[in-house]
């Protein structure tokens, strides 16, 4: 369905509300569905099945069908997979199927990034975290595999939660701010673009790409000309490192602590 049949059918909705209609367009915009939830699944690996992820998204789907507003100057598509987004992750934290043992992993590799920061003065490299933990690289990478989901759901909530970063599509027709959120908005806008600043300008590009640009790891390593473990590895560290600086603000990340 191309661009001019969409805006007729949206129209006849906007008139009707024909449950019919509603129906034509959910089927219309289901892959917008399995795209957004694809990226998710990658991070959630065995934990939640693909399939799962799609019927969690399609809520998210009709829910931005019945409040979607065609006068605003916003894409249905960008506004969507927000909703869709957020269904998912929603989801996620309501399920609450973070084993216990990662979460105390995150602690303590938040504990010992502090400690070595705070003793040297600067940052702390992979091999000092594993060293100061008593464990190899290799099972740190791996403690680092099992984390990063918690880093993705919450990142995201923060971004949903206020930033219009997530809400942008290129243009500034695409922002969608109401006026009595903005200055709560502007402020959330700060604290991230402060946590940005701490991370190295390859950390930076990692998640500039796979947040702003939408990029996914695979395209990301070919853009860095670096194997997509490795993206995913500081994928993963410049979200932690992040988390140091946003700290509990908003209640955000309170899940993980």
């Amino acid at each position: 369905m191309d661009d001019a049949e969409k805006n007729a059918l949206w129209a006849e909705y906007v008139k009707s509300r024909s449950p019919q209609i509603r129906e034509q367009l959910i089927l219309t915009y289901a892959p917008l569905v399995k795209l957004v939830a694809g990226r998710l699944s990658m991070y959630l690996g065995f934990n939640v099945e693909y399939d799962d992820l799609v019927g969690y998204g399609i809520f998210g789907l009709i829910d931005a069908i019945d409040k979607y507003d065609t006068m605003k100057d916003v894409k249905f598509e960008t506004y969507a997979s927000l909703r869709i987004r957020g269904a998912i992750l929603d989801q996620i934290r309501k399920m609450d199927w973070i084993p216990r043992t990662v979460r105390q992993r995150q602690r303590k590799i938040d504990t010992a990034m502090r400690e070595i920061e705070a003793e040297k003065g600067r940052e702390a490299t992979d091999a000092e975290i594993a060293e100061r933990m008593e464990i190899t690289e290799d099972e740190y990478y791996e403690w680092q595999n099992q984390m990063k989901v918690t880093g993705v759901v919450s990142l995201n909530e923060f971004m949903e939660s206020g930033s219009d970063i997530a809400e942008e599509s290129g243009s500034e027709q695409a922002r969608f701010v109401h006026p009595e959120d903005a200055v709560e908005k502007e402020e959330l806008k700060k604290k991230l673009a402060e946590a940005l600043e701490i991370l190295s300008d390859k950390e930076k590009q990692v998640i500039v790409m796979y947040y702003y640009e939408d990029m996914t790891l695979k395209e990301i390593a070919a853009v860095l000309s670096v194997t997509e473990s490795r993206i995913s590895q500081l994928h993963t560290r410049s979200l932690q490192k992040m988390k140091q600086k946003l700290g509990a603000y908003m209640g955000i990340l309170s899940e993980i602590r």
